[in-house]
């Protein structure tokens, strides 16, 4: 288990400080991760990686000259916000362009997409790819529903390499997709990883198994087998990416073995041996193979085998020289001595003065501080068990990234109620804090849904009628189903969203008071969380899961559902 920490809600924060001051030589911090500490050359792509922490090396260990520029580095587990990308993005950039880049999972595309797309109209043009090479989390066929794992470093390198010798923007991403194409990974588990400040491990493996399958985000395996010997182990590995690649006689390929994080070296060694032997046996021809922890899940015991195909151009990036405080490869002694990076800013904030508000609206604003208290106090009383709720099939971070985020959009929209704002703006200042602090896909869904509600009610001088209430949440429901992509049924917050505002509609229909019509409405969101518990999720990381999940109701419909009832004394 992770025992080494102060606060565990600063994990994150306190690591990547110690990381770049003992890194000085080759990072530099910026909000939301890391760049090079040297310029790059002029108009150069910056190639920049990302996702949660807790899987280093990856990412931030791998900046440096001949790998990446920059690296976004969100909280254990959980997606950056888009803020971070931005920030990092605009930071490493050359003058060439950004590519930003992770693993295939919601929040990171949800939040890297709107930070090119911000990037882009800052006059930085930006590009995403996203990495799927895990096997066993989609079938083939729907290589696009699979989520990144060990690949990410084959992809990485390979697109770093590609900037690194002078390729467009255009190009750099061209190499991305010809790597990603050609590079597949399968993984196992033996037991599973503890996050910062928690006792139990997010998954355990019965005595004598493993989980077939894993992910790097402590999501147990798509199926638990009988641990096997080492060569029965290895076979398995190489049949499975093998059998995902078009390979032919005489097949040049790139290979990782890599340790999760507490499978000892010695063991990755004697499994190498098996490795070696197999891909031979296919009259594979192996070029620079990498033994060693690249990109790992804290400290999970389980390995994961990587091949990639190579054609000229893809090895010659597999074998390009790289230095950063994790990996060095070849010699870049030659190169040129770059000069002390300056950090380059995109002012993406709202510099609007505050709109003029009625006192109805500011009286409005301070019950909704209250309300945001009343929040906070509940989402950090449920924080554990919303956590379990979602390690069932996912990474268990949901309940800390809803504590983050509440207390994030509670501080903003005080800060906006000191200053004289009205409902509209602080609902504003709060979904941008929500977003920012939290990242991940509720971090992003929770923020866009606050500033949605603030947008629809507006300054309502006169009071706030309980039908313009009730259409500004269906507004909020309506932007959370198109930035998140969902459906009823598929096993998420709008599970339990839907029900609330149907309900909420017809007691006020049927003539209820706010009071009652609320509390009718968060028992229905109660009800729907908990029938949550009967579907299989279609999106999000939990996917590959599904069957495991039946019989768990969603994290995130439960966390809105505690949310919507924590309210109902307000409405009263």
């Amino acid at each position: 288990m992770t025992r080494v920490f102060d606060d565990p809600a600063r994990f994150m924060e306190d690591m990547l400080e110690g990381f770049c001051s003992l890194y000085s030589r080759y990072v530099t911090p910026v909000p939301g991760g890391v760049v090079r500490a040297q310029e790059g050359a002029e108009g150069k792509v910056a190639v920049v990686v990302g996702g949660g922490s807790g899987h280093y090396p990856a990412f931030c260990g791998v900046v440096g000259p001949g790998f990446a520029d920059g690296a976004i580095v969100g909280n254990i587990f959980t997606s950056p916000s888009a803020q971070d990308a931005i920030n990092v993005g605009a930071a490493a950039d050359n003058g060439g362009g950004v590519i930003l880049t992770a693993g295939n999972y919601a929040g990171d595309v949800l939040h890297f997409d709107e930070a090119a797309e911000t990037l882009t109209s800052q006059g930085i043009p930006a590009k995403t790819i996203y990495v799927t090479d895990d096997v066993a989390s989609a079938p083939k066929g729907e290589e696009s529903k699979r989520r990144g794992i060990a690949g990410d470093f084959v992809v990485f390198k390979a697109m770093a390499a590609a900037a690194e010798a002078g390729y467009s923007l255009d190009e750099v991403l061209r190499v991305g997709h010809h790597a990603n194409d050609n590079t597949r990974t399968m993984g196992v588990a033996f037991a599973g990883c503890t996050l910062p400040g928690q006792s139990k491990p997010l998954f355990t493996v019965p005595a004598g198994q493993m989980g077939v399958g894993l992910g790097i985000h402590g999501e147990p395996g798509v199926s638990e087998e009988p641990v096997p010997t080492a060569r029965e182990l290895a076979g398995e590995l190489v049949s499975r990416v093998v059998d995902e690649l078009p390979l032919t006689n005489g097949s040049r390929v790139g290979v990782i073995l890599n340790g999760l994080g507490a499978t000892k070296y010695e063991e990755l060694f004697l499994l190498w041996r098996h490795v070696e032997q197999l891909l031979t046996e296919h009259g594979l021809e192996i070029v620079d193979p990498e033994v060693g922890e690249l990109v790992t899940s804290l400290d999970m015991a389980g390995l994961s085998l990587t091949l990639v195909l190579l054609d000229e151009e893809l090895e010659g990036f597999w074998r390009a020289a790289a230095d950063t405080p994790a990996y060095k490869k070849g010699d870049l002694s030659g190169s040129p001595e770059g000069v002390a990076r300056t950090i380059r800013t995109v002012d993406t904030a709202d510099h609007a003065v505050l709109t003029e508000s009625s006192d109805k609206s500011k009286e409005h604003a301070a019950r909704l501080l209250e309300m945001l208290g009343a929040m906070e106090e509940a989402l950090v009383a449920a924080e554990d068990e919303l956590g379990h709720i979602d390690a069932v099939a996912g990474d268990g971070d949901h309940g800390r990234g809803m504590v983050k985020g509440i207390h994030a959009a509670k501080t903003a929209a005080g800060e906006a109620v000191s200053a004289g704002a009205g409902l509209e703006d602080t609902l504003r200042s709060a979904g941008e804090a929500w977003a920012a602090k939290a990242g991940g896909t509720s971090g992003a869904l929770w923020g866009a849904a606050l500033r949605s509600v603030g947008t629809s009610i507006g300054d309502q001088p006169d009071g706030l009628s309980d039908h313009v209430l009730h259409s500004a949440i269906a507004s909020a429901m309506e932007t959370i189903q198109t930035l998140g992509k969902a459906q009823l049924g598929d096993k998420t917050m709008l599970d339990a969203l839907e029900p609330f505002v149907r309900a909420l509609g017809q007691a006020l229909e049927a003539g209820k008071g706010l009071g009652e019509a609320w509390e009718t409405a968060a028992g229905a969101a109660t009800d729907a969380a908990q029938a949550t518990a009967e579907l299989a999720p279609k999106i999000g990381r939990a996917r590959p899961l599904a069957e495991r999940s039946v019989g768990t109701p969603d994290a995130g419909a439960t966390s809105l559902a505690l949310v919507f009832t924590t309210l109902t004394p307000f409405f009263r």
